[in-house]
């Protein structure tokens, strides 16, 4: 089993000055410790104009940084707003490439639509045509990354004339692409074009074995047509994460700022919203009470507790479960709420020394033996992929000079 650190980059208000700077700093501070600590991914998502809840508009701003301070922890962008309108697909595939040229090809690739008024409403998306319009871009922006000149595109959503799209990435042929997914019917997606799942959901094992099955069930059959250039056949669940050797210490570090996160996404989603001026941090307060001590007096007579936040062999058998339904990365949101900077390295540090070892033992079987039974079956739905045709030097259309050579021949310098 792989693991990953997650990061939206939450900020409860009120808001001090310096606290946006410093909410930056350490969540690089953590990334780094997680590549030293032997962790396998640092995600970073995209999100635009929710307050408290995410202040990560420029994640491609983010994993450049965290590229520089790290050696070996993949840099995934968990997801990157594809839809043309956030950002156009040329863009995308330029700033993928530049990403893991710096990184030495450490990038991971997951696609999002947006989910919020706020966001969809900001830039013009409808949404009942948001999932196609990322696909179409998706598609595109693979295509861009690979093609030496991409032939250029006149889609529903947006066109492009052909251009050389520049620089190209350092994995072949482009880095592994993921989309976001957050219920059974968004994992069919995935599946179906070909893309890793990055579940954004809490679930538990149970859930998560349907949802395993549904995934590789479809990448089996044929029903499987990537979207990009390859076949990312793999499941990434995100899970809390707080860990203490005292349980009742874990739970008072952890789980207010997880309960924090739920609230935020669903007021945001439900909720009229007034740009600039939310109190979600003070209302959630309001409406939770103190049940912190009351999950702790809950918790405390259990043999283990697997929801993440706990001892290590309470995250032990927490792991076990995911691994047994078929997940292969587990993602710790461990950056939420008013979470604290030292809980965090602390809650790093001790699972890299007392949990990951025996997980990542037997990591290499797993994934050797996975990797054979699905060969024929990704072959197969690279044979049904309608490839983008790569034109013939003479069909590359010459893109006229704008100014004409009779003045340039006789200009001056």
């Amino acid at each position: 089993m792989r693991f990953g650190v997650f990061y939206e980059l939450q900020l409860p208000k009120p808001w001090l000055p310096g606290d946006e700077a410093r909410l930056f700093h350490e969540a690089l501070d953590q990334v780094e410790l997680a590549d030293r600590l032997g962790f396998d991914h640092a995600w970073e998502v995209e999100h635009h104009f929710l307050d408290e809840y995410s202040h990560s508009s420029a994640p491609e701003v983010f994993l450049a940084a965290a590229a520089s301070r790290t050696k070996t922890i993949r840099l995934g962008h968990g997801i990157r707003q594809v839809i043309p309108n956030y950002n156009h697909p040329a863009r995308t595939a330029e700033g993928l490439a530049t990403l893991d040229i710096v990184s030495n090809g450490r990038v991971d690739f997951g696609i999002g639509e947006g989910a919020t008024r706020l966001e969809l409403g900001g830039f013009g998306i409808p949404a009942r045509e948001k999932r196609a319009m990322c696909l179409e871009a998706a598609e595109q922006i693979a295509n861009m990354m690979v093609l030496d000149p991409y032939p250029g595109f006149e889609g529903k959503y947006f066109s492009m004339p052909c251009r050389n799209v520049l620089p190209k990435p350092v994995q072949s042929p482009h880095p592994p692409m993921w989309m976001a997914c957050t219920n059974r019917d968004t994992i069919k997606v995935a599946a179906q074009n070909g893309l890793g799942a990055l579940a954004f959901s809490f679930v538990d094992p149970e859930e998560a074995r349907a949802w395993s099955d549904i995934y590789y069930g479809i990448i089996k059959s044929d029903a499987c047509v990537p979207l990009g250039h390859a076949v990312n056949a793999n499941i990434a669940m995100v899970s809390n994460f707080s860990l203490h050797h005292d349980r009742a210490e874990a739970v008072r570090r952890g789980h207010e700022g997880f309960e924090f996160f739920g609230y935020a996404l669903n007021a945001l989603v439900a909720q009229d919203t007034v740009p600039g001026r939310t109190n979600l941090w003070g209302e959630y307060l309001a409406r939770r009470g103190d049940r912190t001590e009351a999950v702790v007096a809950a918790t405390a007579g259990a043999a283990t507790v697997a929801t993440g936040i706990g001892t290590p062999d309470d995250m032990r058998a927490h792991l076990a479960a995911f691994q047994d339904a078929g997940v292969d990365q587990v993602i710790f949101m461990q950056q939420a709420g008013r979470n604290r900077h030292d809980h965090i390295c602390q809650s790093l540090e001790l699972f890299a020394a007392e949990v990951m070892p025996e997980f990542r033992a037997a990591r290499a079987a797993r994934e050797a033996k996975k990797a054979e039974e699905l060969a024929p079956f990704i072959a197969a739905a690279l044979e049904r992929k309608r490839w983008m045709k790569p034109l013939e030097d003479h069909e590359i259309p010459v893109v006229r000079a704008s100014v004409a050579k009779a003045q340039v021949s006789g200009a001056r310098v």
